[in-house]
């Protein structure tokens, strides 16, 4: 059996875990809700409305299903907007409220709309930045490789700037960034 250390890097480098991560911050409340909810939902179509007919019967399966599938995706999309939009540092009253309030998962359309990026800290100086920066903007410590030449983002295994052809070795780049693609 593999030590659990190793299995928590192990999962990091797969990029099949990647929607597990998503799954994970849906918190438990909203899960229990998604059942209660799909349990009313059958409660309601199977002894609540009136059944004397068993040609229906059919129907009010198909009913059931469909309506309580219905609200538990909604629970559980409540649940994850309350944990992703604490994550991204924006106001988790605001969006639980436009979640809730606007009508058939508007709200929700509108929250991936306008969602903010997922923030990071710089290593150099703790100040907390969009993840797609490259430069911190309080103390300009380097985040990720640029081209020095065009300052666009370039992988850090690339020898040439894929936007102006630049050759990435003159750069000079900082130690960290060089130690990766010295290491191929």
């Amino acid at each position: 059996m593999m030590p659990r250390w190793k299995w928590a890097s192990s999962r990091e480098k797969d990029p099949m875990s990647a929607g597990d991560e998503d799954l994970r911050m849906i918190p438990r409340w909203s899960m229990v809700l998604a059942l209660l909810l799909f349990a009313a939902m059958q409660y309601i179509f199977h002894w609540v409305m009136p059944h004397h007919k068993h040609e229906m019967l059919p129907l009010r399966l198909m009913m059931g299903y469909a309506w309580g599938t219905m609200w538990a995706s909604y629970a559980l999309l409540l649940g994850y907007v309350s944990r992703d939009v604490k994550r991204r540092g924006m106001s988790a009253g605001l969006w639980m409220l436009m979640c809730v309030v606007l009508p058939g998962g508007i709200g929700a359309v509108v929250y991936f709309m306008l969602r903010q990026p997922v923030l990071s800290r710089c290593p150099n100086c703790s100040t907390e930045i969009a993840a797609t920066y490259h430069y911190c903007p309080q103390c300009q410590f380097q985040m990720a490789p640029v081209c020095g030449e065009c300052h666009r983002g370039v992988r850090i295994t690339d020898v040439y700037c894929t936007q102006c052809g630049h050759d990435l070795a003159e750069d000079g780049a900082p130690a960290r960034l060089r130690a990766y693609s010295d290491s191929e």
